[in-house]
């Protein structure tokens, strides 16, 4: 399923990643999808601070390494979304954990 990368804000901008753990690697096919209070469609994209890919699409598929964030009219800039491509990975649920928790890890390559 989805999971935000942050916690939920009543004014912040969700950046949600799928499959749903992090760090996020190129190699398994990301999905971004942003999600906020204002309005549909009208998602501003950003690739290492820079305004990118199709603008006012509310999921995108990455295809390049890099910081994504996202923007929607009325709420704040979303927390950054790292991609990268590493060649070995040790991943965490993409959910916040608090100390206690069971977490199963994945060693990935």
């Amino acid at each position: 399923g989805w999971c935000p990368l942050s916690p939920t804000g009543a004014q912040t901008t969700q950046l949600l990643v799928e499959p749903a753990w992090r760090p996020a690697v190129l190699w398994d096919q990301v999905t971004l999808t942003c999600q906020g209070l204002g309005t549909t469609g009208a998602t501003t994209w950003y690739k290492d601070g820079q305004r990118w890919g199709q603008q006012g699409r509310d999921h995108l598929s990455v295809t390049e390494t890099g910081t994504y964030r996202c923007d929607r009219p009325g709420t704040r800039l979303s927390p950054a979304v790292i991609i990268s491509d590493d060649d070995l990975v040790l991943q965490v649920p993409a959910r916040a954990l608090l100390e206690g928790d069971t977490v199963t890890l994945r060693c990935r390559g």
